[in-house]
Order: structure tokens, then sequence, then C-alpha cells
């Protein structure tokens, strides 16, 4: 059994009742190219999740659209039954088609399918927490979002989910859902160099509701990434450490779900998130999204 971790770099978070570590893996990476068919080396992605929770991360984000279901297959295999400490949250709101596209499928039924594929993949009674996907592949769209997370309130009333978040959502929809009922997460699309959640964050922060972002190397320009790549240089570190330290002494309620299919590639994210940043570069890192 792992027990909780406190000496990956952030500490924890706590998502309603679930306490999480802050350092935790998104799964999108463990299916084949462009996140559809399974992985070119199913023992190595085995082996990745087995380091996971070895490593004592307690944070796990995947969904049944990954491959399609390809990475909750590989979730299972690989880790169940489950240790206690381990979390596991998973989205619903979208579908893959043949193209390899992300279709909405946000009606009532698609959901109630959706959310027992996810228990069946996953092997598990209850999901810990079910963000809804919001929104397409350019972003957050405007809307109401009362009706498809009214149907996953539904589903938490008959047990089969423990907490609710909304994910690829404006701040107006973050307050539409906190209207109906409580979240505990928001996960958007957020980095050193994409920074238009900045009043989303410092406001959850206050809330003590988690912010979870994602590409957390996504949308630089090229001057933009030359500017990270010449503060990793003067700390002989990567990129990606950097932008995930940055992200981690951002905000207290911010959560890491960086992913990847290299057990060697989720060590050194780990030793990465964890390198020190001083003032002056801070300083200069915020210049980049500005």
């Amino acid at each position: 059994m792992s027990t909780l971790s406190t000496s990956l770099p952030g500490g924890t978070w706590t998502l309603g009742d679930l306490t999480v570590t802050r350092f935790g893996y998104g799964a999108m990476q463990l299916a084949g190219p462009g996140v559809m068919g399974p992985p070119a080396d199913r023992d190595s992605a085995l082996a990745v999740l087995r380091e996971v929770v070895g490593l004592g991360i307690t944070h796990i984000d995947t969904s049944d659209a990954y491959g399609p279901r390809v990475t909750n297959q590989l979730i299972r295999e690989a880790l169940h039954p489950y240790p206690d400490s381990l979390h596991i949250v998973t989205k619903v709101g979208a579908i893959r088609d043949q193209q390899g596209g992300w279709p909405p499928a946000r009606q009532p039924d698609e959901l109630r399918r959706s959310v027992h594929e996810n228990l069946q993949s996953l092997g598990l009674e209850v999901l810990d927490l079910v963000d809804l996907r919001l929104g397409n592949a350019e972003g957050p769209q405007p809307g109401s979002l009362a009706e498809p997370f009214e149907t996953l309130v539904e589903l938490q009333r008959q047990g089969l989910i423990r907490h609710l978040g909304v994910s690829n959502a404006t701040a107006g929809q973050v307050a539409e859902a906190q209207g109906i009922a409580p979240i505990v997460c928001v996960q958007n699309m957020y980095n050193l160099a994409y920074r238009q959640d900045d009043e989303l964050i410092d406001t959850l922060a206050e809330q003590g509701i988690a912010y979870v972002p994602f590409f957390p190397l996504g949308g630089f320009t090229p001057l933009q990434s030359s500017a990270l790549s010449t503060v990793a240089k003067r700390l002989d570190t990567t990129p990606m450490a950097v932008a995930l330290a940055w992200l981690l002494r951002r905000s207290p309620n911010i959560l890491l779900i960086p992913g990847t299919s290299s057990s060697a590639h989720l060590r050194e994210n780990v030793a990465g998130a964890g390198v020190s940043l001083p003032d002056e570069e801070l300083a200069e890192l915020d210049k980049i999204g500005h």
C-alpha cells in the first residue's frame, strides 16, 4: 500500500474530503498517437503507472475518451485493487470519433453512459471526482451548463460520484455550476504564457477550490519559449521543470498533472517541479505572459 507522500513538490491539497498530492499524473499520453488506440509499448505504460504510485503520487487524471477506453484499462490493469490513498479523477462530456476528433457528448443519456463506462473500465463502484468537460478543442465557449451539470449532480445523489468539477470552462460557467452544487476543482488550460485565468485562480484559492492547469508548455510563442529556455539554462534545468515549478509557486490551489509515457521522464518531472525559483527569475518569468 502506498502512503501519502509529503516529500513530493508542493505537498498536498484537499479535494472535498480527498487529500491528494499537488504533484499528480495525467494519463492521456499513455494511449497511442493522437490519444487513439493502444500504446506502442504496453509493458512500459503499465510500469509508468506503477512508478506513479511508487513515488507516492495520489492523484491520477484520466478519461474514458482517451484511447478511447485505453488509459482507463491500463490504470485498472496496473493498479487495481487501488491503494486507499490513490484518487482517480475522470472527465465526461466529450467522446472520440473515427477521425480522432472530440465531439461533445453532453446530453443527459450520453453523460450517464459515460459515467457508467468509466466505472466499468476503471473497476470502481464510485468515481472519486468527475469533471464536466465544456467548450471544444478551441477552448471554453460561452453558454449554460445547467442541463449537463444537473445530470451529474443526479448521478452524485445516486452515489456513483463523490465530487464534481468542471473543465474547459469560462469563469461564468464556474459560477453557474457553483450555484447548482459544490465543485472541488476547475481544470483549464493555463501556463506561464497563457494566463487568461489569473483572476479565476485567485478567486478559487480564496474558496478552497483546486485549479488544475493542462498544457504546462502549450501555446508559447517562439519568443516566450526563448525567454523560458534562458531562465532554465541559468538554473541548469529544463524548460518543463521551470514551467512546473512556477505553477506550484503561482498559487497553493494549483495541482499539476503532467503526463508522460516514460518512467524516467516521470522522475525528471517530479525532480523538476521541485526546482527552487529565486525572486529575480520569478520576476523574469512573470513577464512572459504579460
